[in-house]
């Protein structure tokens, strides 16, 4: 969709949760979808609005249109955490995110109804919409040559992603000079990032690449992963940053 019909679209879900007092859900949405809505946040402040994605920090994520004070009462979003297990681990592909999402595809499920997929170890946690896990569950028996199991995960699921802190030497806290630290890339193709909208501070779009983070901002770059910066230890004699990354892995 246009970036208006988007807008539209969550106008009309404000509108529909507004007049009826009940909750509206969408489809998970992708960090672009993500940063319209946190841009129109004003036009669909009177319905009220959250986003989640089962779980902290998640990319993909679901929006909730109402309020429980509103409203009186409190609903669930409707997503379920999918728990991925080869059958037998010493005959599993090292399978990555492009071979879970591709077996998912290949059923006929549509992107919007999945989440993120969080790969840990051999095993990987897929997020979907509620009513797509029975059918996961049933059809889903084989990603790449490897035969798997599938069990729904109750509750928050707190593993789902590991965190590793790391420390960088940096001049500032410019976003740009950040991003190319981390991951390694050169400034000139770290700004084509930007150029190219790729980059992403607490799920908004980031086109000014001397942004200076602050603590616990959330940095995700399309091609690359996602960061927590998390400030800086010390400065160095040489008045360089000691900076604190959590890298999700």
């Amino acid at each position: 969709m246009e970036n208006d019909d988007i807008i539209k679209y969550y106008i009309d879900c404000a509108n529909k949760a507004y007049n009826s007092n009940q909750y509206v859900f969408t489809n998970f949405l992708g960090m672009g979808d993500i940063d319209i809505l946190l841009q129109n946040k004003d036009k669909l402040s009177f319905a009220g609005f959250q986003l989640y994605g089962g779980y902290e920090g998640a990319e993909r994520c679901v929006a909730r249109f109402g309020d429980a004070e509103s409203f009186g009462y409190e609903m669930e979003f409707p997503v379920t955490c999918l728990l991925i297990k080869p059958l037998m681990d010493k005959f599993s592909d090292n399978l990555n995110h492009r071979d879970y999402l591709g077996a998912l595809i290949n059923l006929g499920i549509k992107r919007e109804v999945l989440g993120d997929i969080v790969i840990k170890d051999k095993s990987a946690y897929v997020f979907c919409l509620e009513r797509m896990a029975d059918f996961i569950m049933e059809n889903l028996t084989r990603v790449k040559h490897t035969s798997i199991m599938i069990n729904k995960e109750h509750g928050e699921i707190t593993d789902a992603v590991n965190i590793e802190d790391i420390k960088i030497m940096a001049a500032s806290k410019r976003c740009d000079i950040i991003v190319s630290k981390v991951y390694n890339i050169s400034r000139n193709s770290c700004n084509e990032l930007f150029r190219s909208r790729k980059i992403f501070v607490n799920g908004r779009i980031m086109e000014n690449n001397s942004y200076m983070l602050n603590d616990q901002d959330t940095v995700s770059v399309r091609g690359y992963g996602k960061f927590i910066y998390k400030g800086s230890d010390y400065i160095s004699k040489k008045g360089k940053m000691c900076i604190i990354i959590g890298i999700f892995r």
